[in-house]
């Protein structure tokens, strides 16, 4: 996975891999070996949002490596799509859409995944140049929404994270979500305060069963 990533390329490895780790924690010192262990679990798309302490260190550190995709989490800015891709992030997520990080993402060759919740937004960041989106807060809707949005407009590919858990990360993917992100179900507050990082690699194990063995046509 080391080189050059088209944005396209990366939309392809994410549909493969079906699911990305999110990490967001107000513990510096733990980030790194929070990662490390969903790494261990099996997951190889990874993201470290900018609201971490020294977020860019760990992308820089992570997205080293060969081994696994790296990118960046609260992009809001230009600026942010700026220093996230100078760390070397390798695709970029907002929790909004802003036609300006859009079109810098898109400028410096690097996939971004606007959040939007309703159609409109979607649609919107599409038009903008998103190839993905990420629907948030995913826990309002449901699988039931995602399917209920690419019924007029299949063109879309939904990422929901927010909410997306043990139980409902399969039906998201059977309903035809793109790919899903998990944030707290993956990285648990307490564990990683208290340092408890096998926790942190069983979960991701039994998270990467849960999509394997979701029926995805």
């Amino acid at each position: 996975m080391a080189g050059p990533m088209t944005p396209n390329e990366f939309v392809a490895h994410l549909h493969e891999a079906r699911a990305s780790a999110i990490l967001r924690t107000q513990y510096d010192d733990a980030a790194a070996p929070a990662m490390e262990a969903a790494i261990r679990g099996g997951f190889r798309i990874v993201e470290f949002t900018l609201t971490i302490p020294n977020a860019l260190s760990h992308i820089e550190s992570f997205g080293a490596r060969d081994d696994i995709i790296v990118g960046a989490g609260t992009v809001l800015s230009p600026e942010d799509v700026q220093n996230a891709v100078t760390a070397g992030a390798r695709f970029l997520v907002s929790p909004i859409v802003d036609e300006a990080v859009i079109e810098e993402a898109n400028r410096l060759g690097v996939a971004v995944m606007p959040g939007a919740h309703t159609p409109t937004e979607m649609v919107r960041a599409h038009r903008a140049g998103a190839p993905l989106v990420k629907l948030f807060p995913a826990a309002s809707g449901g699988p039931s929404y995602v399917q209920a949005c690419l019924g007029p407009l299949p063109f879309l590919r939904i990422v929901p994270t927010g909410g997306v858990n043990a139980e409902n990360a399969g039906r998201y993917l059977e309903a035809g979500a793109h790919a899903v992100g998990f944030v707290a179900p993956l990285f648990d507050d307490s564990d990683l305060r208290e340092g408890r990082f096998d926790r942190t690699e069983a979960r991701a194990r039994v998270l990467l069963s849960v999509v394997g063995r979701a029926d995805v046509a």
